[in-house]
């Protein structure tokens, strides 16, 4: 498997490809080399340049510093249910700068009642950014959780707020 790290204003992420499609994508981390060793352990073995990703890091970067962007890149669902991958096709259609609950999103994904079922596919996303699990929140308004960390979670949730949309959530 095929990777590459690029440098973003919300830190380094790694980037996993396919020939079937991308496989995951890290949160942004510190440092090169804790976004490096995350994707060794996934198994990536063979950096890959940018020029091989069709745009995806440019488009990540440009995401970090606020710009609107589309992630339409094909996934590689290798190993992925058809329940994994219906929720994860429902969360790319949240628009950016909008929420949904794990309620709302188990019904778009033809399991209403299954919010459950939709968070812990939420927490076990292979592509963070790409398909937006920080945009799934508890249905009560709060947060819920998130792999990255709630304040994570509020970082990229404000990075796609217009200054019309309502105020993130602080609490958790």
């Amino acid at each position: 498997m095929k990777f590459h790290i690029c440098e973003t204003e919300l830190g380094w992420i790694g980037v996993l490809v396919s020939p079937a499609g991308l496989r995951a994508t890290t949160l942004p981390r510190r440092s090169r080399e804790d976004a490096l060793g995350e994707v060794l352990a996934l198994g990536a073995r063979v950096e890959t340049p940018e020029t091989e990703l069709n745009g995806l890091a440019e488009r990540l970067r440009r995401y970090a510093r606020g710009e609107a962007v589309a992630f339409h890149d094909a996934l590689d669902l290798h190993g992925v249910s058809p329940f994994q991958q219906a929720v994860s096709e429902a969360a790319r259609d949240i628009p950016s700068g909008q929420t949904c609950s794990y309620g709302e999103l188990a019904a778009r994904a033809g399991r209403p009642g299954a919010a459950r079922a939709v968070g812990q596919v939420m927490a076990r996303n292979p592509w963070p950014i790409v398909v937006p699990c920080h945009r799934v929140v508890a249905s009560g308004g709060g947060l819920g959780g998130y792999g990255g960390g709630l304040e994570m979670k509020r970082r990229l949730l404000r990075l796609e707020r217009s200054p019309a949309a309502p105020p993130v959530p602080t609490a958790p």
